[in-house]
C-alpha cells in the first residue's frame, strides 16, 4: 500500500511541473527548417492563446547545431539574459541559403496546430539575412503578421507592396559595412512608390554598425512595440510611441537584463491611435548610399556575431565585477592586536567566534598572529 501512496506522489508531482521552456525539433516539418520552439514558464495548452514571435537569425547562426540559434537574439535574452515573454517563440534555422518565406510558413502552421497561438498576434523579427527574410516573409503574407522588425536586411521579393499592410518597422545602422543601409533603403523606396506607406517606420542609426543593431533583441521595449499590434485592430495603426536612436544602443541592455528581476511584456494593452501621415520630407536622408545584395549578408556577417557575442561576454565580466564589488563592499574586516582573542575579537564586533572561523577558514584553536586581518563581517 505505501508502495502504492509513493507511487501515486511521484506521478502527481510530474503532472504539476512548469512545462518545458525551450525544445529543439529536427527534421519534424517536411520541407521546412529545424526549430526551437520556447514557451512561457507554466506554460499549457489549455490556457489563454499566447502571441507568437517568429526569430529569424542572420548568416552567422546557419548551419545544422540548432544550439547557434541560441547564440544571441530572442531566446539568448531569455535563457541567459532574463528577459520573460508571454509569448511564444519560434525560432527556425537556416541551413546556409537565403530564407524561404514559404517554408517559415510552414513551421508557423504546425506551431499554430499544437500550440494555443492567438492567431491575430503573429509577429516577425530578423536581423541582417533574417532581416532580409523577415521582409520577404511579411511581403509575402501580410495578412497574417500583426507587426513586423527588420534588421540591417534589405528583400528580394519582387512585389513590396505588400508591406505596406502592415505595421512595418526597418532600421539600418550607416555605419554597416556588412549590408550596407542602402538594402534597407531599397525596401524603402520600393514601398513608397506603391503609394500609402502610412505604417511603416524607417530608421536609419547614424554611425551604428552591423552587429550593434543585436542589442535592439534584448531591448523590453521592443516586444513590448510588436505586442502593440493586432490584426484586429482598426485601421492596422502603427505605434510610434517607442523610440530607437543611436543613444538606445548605447543603453547597457545586458547589464540592464543580467541584474533585474524577469521582465514580463505586457501584450494586453489597446490599440495604439490611428497614425498620422507621414511627411518623408521631414526624414534623414542618407548620403551616398549603396545597395548591396543578399550575397552581401550571406558572406559578410562574421562581424555579426563576433560584435554581438563581444557585448554580451564584456557586459557579463562587467556584471560579475559589479557584483564582486558590491560583495566586497559589505565585507568588514580588524586587525588582530596583542592580547586578542576569537572571543574578545567576537564580543568587540558583535559577532560569534563560531561566525569568525566559518568566515576565515579557521577553528577556534587556530593561532592568532599580530598583524593579520580577520574578517569580521
Amino acid at each position: 500500500m505505501k508502495k502504492i501512496y509513493f507511487l501515486l506522489l511521484f506521478v502527481l508531482s510530474l503532472t504539476i511541473l512548469p512545462a518545458q521552456q525551450l525544445k529543439s525539433f529536427k527534421g519534424k516539418v517536411s520541407d521546412a527548417y529545424n526549430f526551437w520552439i520556447c514557451t512561457p514558464e507554466g506554460y499549457k495548452k489549455a490556457d489563454t492563446a499566447k502571441p507568437l514571435v517568429v526569430f529569424l537569425h542572420g548568416r552567422s547562426l546557419c548551419g545544422r547545431d540548432l544550439n547557434r540559434v541560441r547564440r544571441y537574439g530572442p531566446l539568448n535574452a531569455i535563457e541567459k539574459h532574463g528577459l520573460k515573454l508571454d509569448a511564444i517563440v519560434l525560432a527556425p534555422q537556416n541551413p546556409g541559403s537565403g530564407w524561404r518565406p514559404e517554408k517559415v510558413m510552414r513551421l508557423i502552421e504546425w506551431t499554430k496546430s499544437r500550440y494555443a497561438i492567438d492567431t491575430n498576434r503573429i509577429y516577425v523579427i530578423g536581423m541582417s539575412l533574417g532581416g532580409f527574410g523577415t521582409i520577404d516573409l511579411a511581403g509575402t503574407y501580410p495578412d497574417r503578421f500583426a507587426a513586423a522588425m527588420a534588421l540591417c536586411g534589405g528583400g528580394t521579393i519582387r512585389d513590396y507592396c505588400g508591406l505596406n499592410e502592415l505595421p512595418l518597422w526597418i532600421l539600418h545602422g550607416t555605419a554597416d559595412r556588412a549590408v550596407g543601409v542602402g538594402a534597407s533603403q531599397k525596401v524603402v523606396d520600393a514601398m513608397r512608390s506603391c503609394g500609402e506607406s502610412r505604417r511603416l517606420i524607417w530608421t536609419r542609426l547614424k554611425g551604428a554598425s552591423h552587429g550593434r543593431l543585436a542589442r535592439i533583441f534584448y531591448l523590453p521595449e521592443t516586444y513590448q512595440w510588436l505586442f502593440a499590434h493586432s490584426l484586429a485592430d482598426s485601421g492596422r495603426a502603427v505605434d510610434r510611441t517607442f523610440k530607437i536612436t543611436p543613444s538606445t544602443l548605447d543603453r547597457s541592455v545586458y547589464r540592464e537584463l543580467l541584474k533585474s528581476d524577469k521582465i514580463a511584456v505586457d501584450y494586453t494593452r489597446g490599440a495604439p491611435a490611428p497614425s498620422d501621415p507621414v511627411d518623408f520630407a521631414d526624414l534623414e536622408e542618407e548620403e551616398g548610399a549603396d545597395t548591396l545584395q543578399l550575397a552581401s549578408a550571406e558572406n559578410n556577417e562574421d562581424e555579426e556575431l563576433q560584435e554581438v557575442e563581444a557585448s554580451i561576454d564584456k557586459a557579463s565580466v562587467k556584471k560579475k565585477n559589479a557584483d564582486k564589488s558590491k560583495k566586497d563592499s559589505g565585507k568588514k574586516y580588524y586587525k588582530i592586536k596583542k592580547g586578542d582573542t576569537l572571543s574578545s575579537i567576537a564580543r568587540r564586533n558583535g559577532t560569534t567566534v563560531k561566525a569568525l572561523c566559518r568566515l576565515n577558514n579557521i577553528k577556534p584553536t587556530t593561532t592568532l598572529r599580530v598583524g593579520k586581518r580577520l574578517r569580521v563581517k
